[in-house]
């Protein structure tokens, strides 16, 4: 199977899925957060490995806690995926931390802070171009 094909595609997007429900439903440990997110998965053309791109809106402290409690519960996860997934073999699952859903609340608060900043400028631009038409009208 080619690593880009459809089929692989179709896969990716299944484990995904099926690993996003049971973190989110069965998983019933307290270290593994609420703000958890399932990015995207990366299922090798074999069927051996899975990467398994992992989002944390949290703490370092919150996703050193979360990345335990995932590979802890590792078994529990590949055997829940074995029993939801008609797949000829089971993926052994790596979770990767991902950082583009924090980044990404990062960069809007930052382009929030700048409108703010060149809105407050403008304000600033029109009133003393109001004050300077009303001191040339005075004086006229």
């Amino acid at each position: 199977m080619k690593k880009h094909s459809i089929k692989n595609e179709r896969i990716n997007a299944e484990m995904q899925r099926t690993l996003s429900t049971i973190l989110r439903e069965d998983v019933k440990d307290p270290r593994i957060p609420l703000m958890l997110s399932v990015v995207s998965c990366e299922v090798a053309p074999d069927l051996k490995t899975c990467k398994a791109y992992v989002s944390i809106i949290g703490d370092e402290q919150t996703q050193a806690d979360c990345a335990a409690a995932l590979k802890s519960a590792a078994g529990f996860i590949r055997r829940e995926v074995a029993h939801r997934l008609n797949l000829r073999l089971t993926p052994e699952i790596t979770y990767i931390m991902d950082q583009s859903i924090e980044y990404g609340i990062e960069m809007s608060k930052k382009i929030d802070e700048v409108m703010e900043a060149q809105n407050a400028q403008a304000a600033l631009r029109d009133a003393r171009e109001a004050q300077q038409s009303v001191s040339e009208e005075t004086e006229e």
